[in-house]
């Protein structure tokens, strides 16, 4: 299922402030890529322009090229709707829906995309969106209560499940364990390495210890100042990145030198 995404020379406008220039990358299928860099230096930013989200913001528009598998997801006749279908999006806070129970939580997405299910295959969906989000042995008696009862960690896997059930090839991550304790972030942490062999995985973190250990492939971006547009400095390996970095802000920031 899981697709590459090839970036050219992508710029991200908001209105006429350039937040994000010239990023060019390949975000490899069946792997985990780890976007790192101080606050501000545009990763969330462009993150969302992987599945048009940044859109919602009035604007907001990119130049260049974001293409998955052959098909360029800012061409005139594409979708932003299917895209995100495709490419789906795990926010920095678990966001279940307050008034669903962890079943209408889990086929949100799907209902949303207007997809006629029957209850025999919503069920089997919700199983296997909760297997798949490690989340299933512990709320499989309980499915009709409310989401937003469960532990934050509970809460964040069942947006995985939320995420993974409408069938995207592309799961991207904004900080998805920032607001979690260590023992939540473990398991989320777990399920990104198992997730990785059915999807493509682009995650946002601000924890470097976080970022050597999930991520395949680190890319870290940059800001040269406030008013400035954030830059990806280098990618790579994410053992060569973390041991050998060959731009030395790089190697600045991931020591803690400065970020």
């Amino acid at each position: 299922m899981s697709k590459r995404i090839d970036v050219s020379d992508l710029n991200v406008y908001y209105g006429d402030f350039l937040a994000v220039e010239g990023v060019t990358m390949a975000i490899e299928p069946r792997s985990v890529t780890a976007l790192i860099g101080p606050s501000g230096c545009g990763k969330s930013t462009f993150l969302r322009t992987l599945n048009r989200m940044h859109e919602v913001i009035p604007g907001a528009h990119v130049e260049g090229k974001a293409v998955m598998d052959g098909q360029d997801l800012y061409a005139p006749d594409v979708d932003p709707v299917a895209v995100r279908r495709q490419v789906g999006m795990v926010f920095q806070r678990p966001n279940p829906f307050p008034t669903m129970s962890i079943k209408e939580n889990v086929l949100a997405g799907v209902k949303l995309n207007n997809k006629r299910i029957s209850k025999s295959d919503a069920n089997d969906l919700v199983e296997s969106s909760l297997q798949g989000a490690n989340l299933w042995n512990e709320v499989k008696d309980r499915l009709d209560r409310p989401g937003s009862g469960l532990s934050g960690g509970q809460q964040q896997r069942l947006c995985i499940a939320r995420a993974i059930a409408v069938r995207p090839q592309v799961l991207l991550m904004d900080e998805p364990c920032s607001a979690l304790d260590p023992i939540s972030t473990l398991a989320i942490e777990d399920l990104m390495s198992e997730l990785k062999d059915d999807y493509t995985i682009v995650i946002v973190t601000h924890n470097m210890q976080q970022a050597a250990r999930v991520s395949d492939r680190t890319a870290f971006f940059n800001i040269a100042g406030t008013g400035k547009p954030g830059k990806l400095v280098e990618m790579g390996d994410t053992a060569t990145m973390f041991s050998s970095p060959s731009v030395q802000a790089t190697e600045d920031y991931i020591s803690g030198r400065f970020g």
